[in-house]
């Protein structure tokens, strides 16, 4: 099975770096509205790692309710990262599973997912089976 190339973004400080899957984002605005002086989609890069301490970046980080957000500390690598599973139905949002997840799509594609992985439930996302926030538009109940 082929495996699918994923978009990852990596914003660094002295301390850690703070890894972005874009296509995993469910645009839940979490990030930014909670810490406008390191997350703002205003700028570019979107992230300024020096807005704020890195365990308020932490703190912000490990709230990202998709896990399209994660970091890792100087001196760990991201396959050390191991959660255990987890299954959580947001309510009129996405079901999301904690853990570290071996997928693979309907066109046989095999991806790899690591922390928290939203899927869709609304049935409107154009980025299935993941969540992409359509559910809001959609007026998604459940």
């Amino acid at each position: 099975m082929a495996e699918k190339r994923e978009i990852v973004k990596e914003y660094s400080n002295d301390d850690i770096t703070v890894v972005w899957k874009p296509n995993t984002c469910i645009h839940a605005k979490k990030c930014w509205k909670e810490l406008l002086q390191v997350f703002n989609p205003q700028n570019r890069p979107w992230v300024n790692m020096e807005g704020a301490t890195t365990a308020r970046i932490k703190k912000q980080v490990e709230a990202c309710p998709s896990g399209a957000l994660s970091y890792i500390s100087k001196g760990e690598s991201q396959e050390t990262m191991h959660t255990e599973t987890k299954v959580e139905a947001l309510e009129n949002g996405p079901l999301l599973v904690y853990g570290t997840l071996h997928i693979t799509n309907s066109d046989g594609i095999t991806e790899k997912k690591n922390k928290t992985t939203a899927f869709c439930r609304c049935g409107a996302s154009q980025n299935k089976p993941y969540c992409d926030g359509a559910h809001v538009k959609a007026e998604f109940k459940g």
